[in-house]
């Protein structure tokens, strides 16, 4: 299996959000959350003016855009190509170039290795967000969007909750 870049995908202007829920709920819908890793519509902190009062707001940093980190192949070209609000990947024809090192620092996206010390069916304590002081086994860990996924008891039954590495500690 080759190994997963980002590429840049043109919308119709607007569509950013919904593009990105649609290629969301497509990857779920056709399990290829280890084909297509993460979408991104990259938004700037930009300090705006209005009748004296100057607030910050989140903008597009670039309208028109979605960025998705894929590893690509003839399904996930379909699947992004033919997503509604999508008009192209950016390329030269329908081939789609991936962004370099150089063109991701900007965007604050690095590739970075985390090193977790624990690993499915650990105990953990959650130690922060909403489910602070709660134990739970790890059932999953993604470390691309660097989640582990636990099973905590609720109302009597164990349910599953996504929480962020930084929110847990093992036991």
């Amino acid at each position: 299996m080759s190994e997963a870049k980002w590429y840049v995908v043109h919308t119709y202007s607007g569509y950013e959000n919904k593009v990105k829920a649609n290629i969301e709920k497509t990857i779920e819908n056709r399990h290829l959350e280890d084909q297509i890793l993460e979408v991104r519509v990259p938004l700037e902190d930009v300090v705006e003016v209005k009748n004296g009062v100057s607030k910050t707001i989140q903008k597009k940093m670039f309208p028109g855009y979605v960025l998705l980190n894929m590893v690509m192949n003839d399904d996930t070209w379909y699947v992004v190509r033919n997503t509604r609000g999508v008009t192209g990947f950016v390329g030269p024809g329908s081939k789609p170039v991936p962004l370099t090192e150089a063109e991701m620092r900007p965007l604050g996206i690095q590739e970075q290795s985390v090193v977790v010390d624990f690993e499915v069916g650990d105990t953990v304590n959650v130690i922060g967000g909403i489910w602070k002081d709660t134990v739970g086994v790890v059932q999953s860990i993604n470390e691309s969007k660097q989640i582990v996924t636990i099973n905590v008891e609720l109302f009597g039954r164990e349910t599953p909750v996504e929480i962020s590495f930084a929110e847990i500690q093992k036991m």
